[in-house]
């Protein structure tokens, strides 16, 4: 089958000699694991397509999430919780019969072992909605926290924890953020995990831990190995939440939710651990591994923030798109003022970039490991916060004081797109990261001078081309 250089199959000719007068370069499809091949390095596809099958699937899922679960988000607060519990278990069981059920994990777990790819795809239409992913098994932190059970728990860990997480029947906690120390550098935490006989004994003090005041087990990274390498000293420990010692302070009130409230679910807990002994089975992977599994959990994770926020900024986007067609003032309905143009042509301009880095960046972890796409994830983290924010700003502003109100989602967007730019690491922290890895393809020219100076480049192509040049000038 031959493709070119169109829609979500892309060839990328790295050589202009690939490019004829009959346009792009034609390349035979190949399947992701050969395209890393020698003699696939001068033209390699990105191919982001699904099979049919699989984009029925995705169609029932837009379906499922606009008519059945748009319509609870306006009964949350008269649901509460546990109402919120019953009306997912009918939508749930429809996600199992679908074979959709826990989509990131092994088959072998319940899951459907889908590719970063298909996950993206599939939280894009989830992120439409902040309790979709309940529907669908793999709401955070949850879904984190079981793939790291996955990776790195024994087989006791799996049965007691990571079964009866994926089950429904527990709910859990990722505990790392200190208020004492700087989250964009987890090399300073502070909380401790100190051996004593057959125990561990914690001692910390965290926050912004999600769902910390309704899990029935925490995951806590705590230093075990002070004296060793930064990255080398955390540990993770599987803390039950009732055990003695651990004391859920409050759930912090934030931009994203500023009311006060306790044990609501999407809440931060802020947790004192004082003396909390656990048994040495509570230790999660290796001693010291605790950065390596949690980078195991971030990157895949930031793929998934990604393409939730686009579903987001869709919904956002269609508002400013419908209001544009009604909403009449200065003579014109909003459809035709060139500002509102330029800011929907911005916004599909946008959407449409992050959208495919995305996906570029899905297929790379894919087809080359999450250490190869580190670049590629670090670039859609920073990128995708800025292409929320400016989308869900411009619907807003489009609406005025209708889309300030709490009569549409646009506000509470907007308060979510803010927390955007530091989740799961800053946008500093992740264009630095960038910079570093693009600077490595490059070197300081030894003598001084610009490799692009055109005086010295005169030069050199002078004595290339002397003999050529005294043609020239003896013909004049």
């Amino acid at each position: 089958m031959e493709v070119s250089l169109s829609r979500c199959s892309w060839a990328m000719a790295f050589s202009p000699a690939m490019w004829t007068r009959d346009g792009p370069p034609k390349i035979s499809r190949v399947r992701a694991r050969e395209q890393l091949t020698p003699c696939t390095l001068a033209a390699m596809a990105w191919d982001f397509s699904t099979e049919p099958a699989f984009e029925e699937k995705l169609a029932w899922m837009r379906r499922l999430v606009r008519d059945e679960i748009w319509p609870l988000e306006t009964l949350l607060e008269e649901l509460g919780w546990e109402g919120l519990e019953r009306a997912m278990v009918p939508l749930q069981q429809q996600v199992k019969d679908a074979g959709l059920w826990a989509a990131h994990l092994d088959p072998e777990l319940g899951g459907q072992g889908f590719g970063q790819v298909k996950l993206g795809l599939m939280h894009e239409i989830l992120g439409s909605s902040p309790v979709a992913p309940l529907a669908f098994g793999n709401a955070a932190p949850d879904s984190g926290n079981s793939e790291i059970l996955a990776l790195a728990g024994t087989p006791e860990q799996k049965d007691r924890y990571l079964h009866p997480l994926l089950a429904g029947d527990l709910k859990s906690a990722f505990s790392m953020t200190e208020p004492e120390s700087a989250g964009s550098d987890p090399t300073l935490l502070r909380t401790t995990a100190v051996r004593d006989g057959d125990d561990w004994v914690i001692n910390g003090h965290k926050w912004f831990s999600t769902n910390g005041s309704i899990a029935d087990f925490l995951i806590v990274m705590a230093v075990t190995d002070p004296d060793a390498r930064p990255h080398q000293r955390a540990s993770m420990f599987i803390v039950d939440a009732d055990a003695p010692g651990v004391r859920i302070v409050r759930d912090v009130a934030t931009m994203e939710h500023p009311w006060e409230s306790f044990g609501r679910y999407g809440n931060h807990a802020e947790i004192l651990y004082e003396d909390v002994r656990v048994p040495a089975g509570a230790l999660l992977g290796a001693q010291g591994a605790g950065f390596l599994i949690a980078q195991q959990r971030l990157y895949p994770g930031r793929i998934h923030h990604c393409m939730r926020w686009l579903g987001v900024a869709q919904r956002a986007f269609d508002m400013l798109c419908e209001r544009s067609l009604y909403r009449y003032a200065h003579g014109s309905v909003l459809a035709e003022k060139e500002t509102i143009q330029n800011w929907i042509a911005d916004s599909a301009a946008q959407m449409q970039a992050a959208r495919l880095m995305t996906l570029h960046a899905a297929w790379k972890m894919d087809t080359e490991g999450v250490l190869a796409a580190r670049r590629e994830i670090a670039l859609i983290k920073f990128y995708g916060a800025q292409v929320l924010h400016d989308v869900v700003d411009r619907a807003l502003q489009a609406h005025g004081a209708l889309g300030y109100s709490t009569d549409l989602p646009l506000e509470a967007m907007y308060r979510y797109a803010r927390a955007a730019r530091f989740y799961d690491g800053p946008d500093e922290v992740h264009r630095a990261s960038v910079a570093r890895q693009v600077l490595r393809g490059y070197e300081a020219p030894a003598d001084g001078v610009p490799s692009e100076h055109v005086p010295t480049r005169r030069e050199a192509a002078r004595l290339r081309f002397a003999e050529l040049l005294e043609t020239v000038t003896a013909n004049d």
